[in-house]
């Protein structure tokens, strides 16, 4: 998996994770922002075992962003 596809993924669950802290603020209904949460903070989680994983794996590339 490429680095910039690893970025989208965290962009992603940052996204989800900040909605469903404005659910939270908001008082929405408890289980649309519980899940909001749950979902962004996974996405989040699996881009930052995947980014630990290419980051540790022998890489002959310069850049961050080609590899």
């Amino acid at each position: 998996m490429k680095n910039t596809q690893i970025l989208v993924l965290f962009l992603i669950g940052a996204v989800i994770t900040v909605i469903g802290s404005y659910f939270k603020i908001t008082h929405e209904p408890e289980d649309w922002s519980s899940l909001f949460l749950i979902v962004g903070m996974t996405f989040e989680a699996v881009a930052g075992i995947m980014l630990l994983i290419k980051l540790f794996k022998k890489n002959n590339s310069d850049s961050f962003l080609d590899s």
